[in-house]
């Protein structure tokens, strides 16, 4: 019985340990690539904007959002730029589906 036990404690850990990372892996293959860019060393991925965030507390853009090569200052300065619009309103877009106004197209 003790064995019995072990092997079933054993087999649970490992299905868990395996779906973790299943989970973990498609989610790094959905994200683009983090920026390269210098000014900036950390990157954080904003899941209800699709876009990377300055995680880098040494750098002057600390808190801005990274997207096509620019930073924005904020999620509205991000929302009044003509490419991110078409971005967030595209299949291709990567953000959060949820809360209030992340659905496409709104406040855009």
């Amino acid at each position: 019985m003790n064995k019995t036990k072990k092997l079933i404690a054993g087999v649970s850990s490992a299905s868990v340990a395996v779906m973790l990372s299943g989970c973990n892996d498609n989610q790094a293959q959905e994200l683009p690539p983090e920026p390269t860019d210098t000014e900036c060393q950390d990157w954080e991925w904003d899941e209800d904007d699709g876009v990377y965030e300055c995680d880098d507390t040494n750098s002057r853009f600390f808190g801005y959002y990274f997207f096509g090569g620019r930073y924005f200052s904020g999620t509205s300065s991000l929302l009044k730029n003509s490419k991110y619009k078409a971005y967030k309103n595209s299949s291709s877009f990567k953000g959060g589906s949820t809360g209030f106004g992340s659905n496409k197209g709104f406040g855009g």
